[in-house]
Parts: structure tokens; C-alpha cells; sequence
């Protein structure tokens, strides 16, 4: 796909249609990344979206045991008085 250079006040920049915009999900901000000879335009994600929610549902429906036992129990307590 070839798309223009445009003026942006001192710089320059490129337009992104809609539907790019849409199908990669790109909201405010893109990472640049550049490789040998290329300049590669990546959605920005946050791969912790959403955590906080899930984290409640599973607390509501007593899902959030622990695997592991808590290695701060009474006994190693007592090593330290």
C-alpha cells in the first residue's frame, strides 16, 4: 500500500484510514520499530487490560485459591523473634 507524506505543522507525518485504524485496533498510540531498512507501525497493547475485573469475578465466585502454600506461616515466624 502506498500512502502520502503530509506536513504537520515543523514535521511530517502519514494518515491512517479508518478501517486500519479499526482492523488493528490502534487507538492512540503505535509502536515504531525499525528493521533493517524498514519502518514498522505496531499497535500498542496492554497486556494487563482487563486484570483488574477478572480478578474480581474470580474472588466472587471463590475461584482465587492459592496452588502453592504461603511460605510466611507461624513457624518460619518464629525463626526471626
Amino acid at each position: 500500500m502506498e500512502i502520502s507524506i503530509i506536513k504537520i505543522g515543523n514535521s511530517k507525518g502519514i494518515r491512517l484510514k479508518k478501517s486500519i485504524l479499526d482492523r488493528y485496533d490502534i487507538k492512540d498510540k503505535v509502536e515504531l520499530i525499525l528493521e533493517r531498512g524498514r519502518i514498522i507501525l505496531k499497535p500498542v497493547s496492554k497486556p494487563r487490560e482487563g486484570w483488574e475485573d477478572a480478578f474480581k469475578e474470580m474472588n466472587d465466585n471463590e475461584e482465587d485459591i492459592l496452588f502453592i502454600p504461603d511460605v510466611f506461616e507461624e513457624d518460619i515466624d518464629e525463626e526471626w523473634n
